[in-house]
């Protein structure tokens, strides 16, 4: 039995359809299973319960980890003899700065490390920037017709989820990715100006991006799970961004066997929500 964590979120529903439709028995772990909208065949349970007694893998979010506790959650896997885990990091873990200046990869660094101490095979799928952050912008598009946000010209090469959950499911059913640790991108790279304007030729509207400074942006971005620190992080990033193209792994198109998905592709799918 295949156990997803953070079943019913932007990449662990994709985890959950490629295991359902390759005819796997699955656990999908969610808040609310009764509000779950899951494949036929998949049953749900609460998370917090964490029932994984029969489970052999596991696919790790570790945003529900943070809520839960890792310690308590690895112990659990361990104890119930789950063999695999999958685990959804970040590539900010191969960043060369200095950890105490790149918070976000060094909590997925640590808890990288926590899952190879279980001794349990372990993959670590490596994603970049989510195509799905576009969406912080759906107030602002509804609003009017320019987004305001830091470094117009920062480039990267946005990955849709559907991607990262190809590539989990993968390492999930398979073992050529066991003790791997593939970092994802999107097959091309794009700044938020251009990111913005590929959003309002789906929508039919001429959007724009204005630049504002790196102090509004890290008031506008800290809150929730982005603390202050984070946001001092990313926009570092995004700085050191500008105007240089992001080198494109090919390790989707490698693991999966097509090629990526572009980000006109995850606009066209999620155009509702802009529209």
């Amino acid at each position: 039995m295949f156990v997803v964590t953070g079943a019913t979120g932007n990449v662990g529903s994709h985890v959950v359809k490629h295991l359902a439709d390759a005819g796997a028995e699955v656990l999908a772990l969610t808040r609310d299973p009764e509000a779950a909208r899951l494949p036929e065949g998949v049953r749900a349970a609460r998370t917090d319960e964490l029932p994984l007694d029969g489970a052999t893998a596991l696919f790790l979010n570790p945003a529900v980890v943070w809520q839960v506790g890792s310690e308590k959650i690895l112990e659990r896997a361990k104890a119930s003899g789950v063999r695999r885990i999958v685990m959804l990091s970040s590539s900010s873990v191969l960043s060369d700065l200095d950890p105490q200046t790149n918070p976000i990869g060094a909590r997925h660094r640590a808890l990288e490390d926590e899952v190879e101490a279980t001794g349990l095979e372990w993959t670590f799928v490596r994603p970049g920037g989510f195509a799905a952050n576009a969406l912080q912008w759906v107030d602002q598009i509804k609003a009017g017709d320019v987004v305001y946000g830091p470094y117009a010209g920062a480039q990267m090469a946005l990955i849709h989820e559907a991607d990262m959950g190809a590539v989990s499911a993968r390492a999930l059913l398979a073992d050529d990715l066991v003790g791997k640790a593939p970092e994802l991108t999107g097959p091309e790279s794009l700044s938020f100006a251009d990111q913005v304007r590929v959003i309002g030729e789906a929508i039919g509207r001429p959007l724009r991006y204005e630049e504002i400074t790196h102090e509004a942006a890290r008031e506008r971005m800290s809150g929730g799970f982005v603390t202050p620190e984070m946001a001092d992080s990313l926009l570092r990033v995004f700085a050191e961004l500008v105007d240089r193209p992001q080198a494109i792994s090919p390790e989707v198109e490698r693991i999966t066997g097509r090629p990526g998905r572009t980000f006109a592709q995850w606009v066209e799918d999620h155009v509702a929500a802009f529209s």
